[in-house]
């Protein structure tokens, strides 16, 4: 069987063009594109016949289907050339059961999908491996593309720097100065791509980049283009998969620039009209407080008795936020994301940098390490959770966008009590002698204050 995608425009214009041309909106509209996949070949193999394939390839060895993302070849870029895959194993990623936390918030069946655990501690791997993959395949055909290039606030540039070196293909990126992670920023230096520190946000950065690919030889990265989309909805793909094919309940996605709202709830649709799946999640979009212009819409639209639409919406300059990758005050892909939860019977929350940093703080205790985008969705999940819109024997998904280490900085200073409120579980060093009898007699005193439910500081 040969399956076969193209783009179309993601508002119903008609008209369709090749993954491989060099276009990232409707020529009509000037909307948003989104690739469209040939469900009738889809459908010529059952359900049943599709679970089998995905779960034999599932991180097997195979050239290229170990991926997670490439395990899915026919429902994501079924015209590029094995020969042309840039991978570096991405997906395939833990779905954690928070048990621990979940019955400190109120939930039985709370599950954390681990997407930091990825080659550049980010979710972002997943719809780069696509995007890159498939610049090298128009290369191959004869496209005189030269450089690749994205506006980012840290996790898309380590992402394109990465797979960019790996596939010998020129990274121009441009970064917010001093708003992004030193991790962030070490990320594309170190993989060898052009960084450029720009005076100005990440919508700043954005309109720059835009301008530069208007030439056709430098093409554009960043989420506005619907290849990275395929490669982000298996998240959708993959965890249906690791329950046996079984729907949850909720699935709660931090949203700044809302390209991975849109593509999880794709990837669910998808899955529908495959007959693999029969209903659909309901999603939850988790915005900063300080950068949440897609959830005030939400509220004009519920002030005004209507559904959620486009003409709620007003850009708004995003204030700081600890949870800088979803600083965004203009979203681009905020059609798709209207979509997205229109069809998913979707709810938006936000939630205040105490909010998300003390969240953070509990779900660590539990034993895991948040970045604070995902300590936005953990947030905003205790507060849907306490409101009753999630019930206890719900079964909930949130999806931690990247890894705890690449915001150190965060941690630190949240432990230290130097941000700019007070932390409410920080936990210091010990600063201790080197006498053997002293120390283990504190030790002791510590262990049995902990015990009592006394501080042991």
């Amino acid at each position: 069987m040969t399956y076969r995608a193209h783009f179309r425009c993601a508002a119903g214009c008609s008209g369709q063009w090749p993954l491989t041309d060099v276009i990232y909106r409707c020529p009509s509209c000037e909307g948003l594109l989104e690739v469209e996949h040939d469900l009738e070949a889809l459908g010529a193999r059952s359900p049943a016949g599709w679970m089998k394939v995905f779960s034999d390839r599932y991180l097997r060895t195979q050239w290229p289907y170990g991926s997670g993302v490439w395990g899915k070849k026919e429902v994501v870029q079924p015209h590029v050339a094995d020969e042309n895959v840039v991978s570096l194993f991405e997906g395939g990623t833990n779905l954690f059961w928070a048990e621990r936390y979940g019955e400190q918030i109120g939930l039985r069946d709370l599950w954390i999908k681990q997407c930091g655990t990825s080659h550049t501690g980010s979710f972002k791997d997943l719809g780069m491996t696509v995007l890159v993959s498939s610049v090298k395949q128009m290369i191959a055909e004869g496209k005189p593309i030269r450089a690749v290039a994205c506006a980012s606030t840290g996790d898309t540039s380590a992402a394109l720097a990465a797979y960019g070196a790996a596939a010998g293909i020129p990274v121009v990126v441009l970064l917010p100065r001093a708003k992004i992670s030193a991790a962030q920023l070490v990320q594309p230096m170190a993989n060898g791509a052009m960084v450029c520190s720009l005076e100005t946000d990440f919508d700043g950065c954005m309109r720059v980049v835009q301008a530069l690919t208007e030439d056709p030889t430098i093409y554009l990265a960043n989420s506005m283009n619907s290849l990275r989309i395929e490669g982000q909805k298996t998240i959708a793909f993959e965890m249906v998969q690791q329950f046996d094919w079984e729907v949850p309940d909720w699935v709660l996605v931090p949203g700044g620039n809302l390209g991975n709202v849109s593509a999880i709830a794709k990837g669910f649709l998808e899955m529908q009209a495959m007959g693999l799946i029969r209903s659909l999640p309901r999603l939850v979009c988790c915005q900063a407080q300080q950068a949440s212009p897609l959830y005030q819409a939400s509220q004009r639209a519920e002030a005004a008795g209507h559904p959620l639409s486009e003409d709620d919406f007003e850009a708004v300059t995003a204030g700081t936020t600890l949870a800088s990758a979803i600083q965004i005050g203009n979203p681009v892909s905020l059609p798709k994301a209207i979509r997205a939860l229109s069809a998913t019977r979707g709810v938006v929350e936000q939630a205040s940098e105490s909010e998300l940093a003390e969240a953070t703080a509990r779900a660590d205790r539990t034993g895991m390490f948040n970045c604070p985008h995902t300590g936005v969705a953990l947030a905003c999940l205790e507060k849907l959770v306490a409101a009753g819109t999630i019930a206890p024997d719900e079964r909930v998904i949130v999806i931690s966008t990247a890894h705890g280490l690449k915001f150190s900085e965060f941690k630190t200073r949240y432990h230290q009590g130097a941000l700019d409120f007070p932390s409410e579980h920080p936990n210091r060093p010990v600063e201790m002698g080197s006498d053997p009898a002293a120390v283990v007699g504190e030790l002791h005193r510590l262990l049995d204050a902990a015990q009592g439910g006394a501080s042991p500081t």
